[in-house]
């Protein structure tokens, strides 16, 4: 079974059995990105996860970005400090809107100040 195949039944589970989370912006999550296509990013691992932050809370749904520990000089990568002790960066240009079902786990709430900096690069970037 190929990792879209794979992908297809994680979401078919998350539909039958996750319910709609209560989260907020600026907070930290793990969260069930899945199997993307091309350049998009992924979650990692069996459970196709990885972590987000909340941008902008719209009910059920949400706009996120990922993080990633890959620090390299780039417009799109926005360094914020250390999460759970890892330097760590969101990736702006990989800015969506998922449903707060494929929310796992809050890890923390971003600082206000990173926050504000990755607002106002979204805002640039748009």
């Amino acid at each position: 079974m190929d990792q879209f195949d794979v992908w297809n039944s994680k979401k078919k589970f998350i539909v039958l059995t996750h319910k709609p989370r209560y989260y907020r912006p600026r907070e930290i999550w793990w969260c069930i990105l899945g199997k993307n296509i091309g350049s998009e990013q992924n979650g990692v691992g069996r459970n196709f996860i990885r972590p987000i932050i909340i941008i902008k809370a719209l009910g059920e749904i949400c706009l996120v970005v990922p993080l990633s520990t890959s620090i390299y000089k780039h417009p799109y990568r926005i360094f914020i400090g250390n999460i759970s002790g890892k330097k760590s960066c969101v990736i702006i240009s990989q800015l969506r809107t998922i449903d707060s079902r494929r929310l796992v786990e809050k890890v923390g709430i971003l600082d206000k100040k990173f926050f504000e900096i990755t607002r106002k690069a979204i805002k640039d970037m748009l």
